[in-house]
């Protein structure tokens, strides 16, 4: 198991914060596999929002699973677009930091790779549930 993370932006992270999200989420599920985490802004995740969701905006995070990626590595689960920018403003709003916010939201991503969706009401909440109890474990 690994995980891959690639920083596209100019602030500094804290890499092991989401290394431990990934390994923790994983482990919770029961999962095995390496998954790449980038983290960039709000013009380059507005560019993948458009071209994969038809949607003209930002978003907190985006996901694609092995088939829906390039990388052709065995075990290898798929790749994680978080918005830093858009995880510093939701951390005033919704989290005690932006760490959290970040961890939550790469947990997030996980879970999505894992085959969990948020489409319909009853799929987010099991989700959100999901990600409070992996949390509880590296925070």
């Amino acid at each position: 198991m690994s995980v891959v993370v690639t920083n596209k932006t100019r602030q500094r992270l804290n890499q092991a914060v989401i290394e431990q999200a990934v390994e923790a989420t994983l482990a919770f599920c029961r999962k095995k596999g390496s998954v790449s985490v980038v983290i960039i802004g709000d013009s380059k995740m507005k560019q993948l929002n458009a071209y994969y969701r038809g949607k003209n905006s930002t978003t907190d995070v985006l996901s694609f699973t092995e088939t829906e990626s390039m990388v052709p590595e065995k075990n290898f689960l798929g790749e994680i677009f978080i918005d830093y920018q858009v995880i510093k403003k939701q951390a005033k709003k919704f989290s005690p930091s932006i760490r959290f916010e970040l961890a939550f939201i790469v947990i997030h991503g996980t879970l999505h790779l894992l085959g969990y969706d948020d489409v319909t009401l009853a799929g987010a909440e099991k989700m959100e549930k999901m990600g409070y109890s992996i949390i509880k474990k590296i925070l």
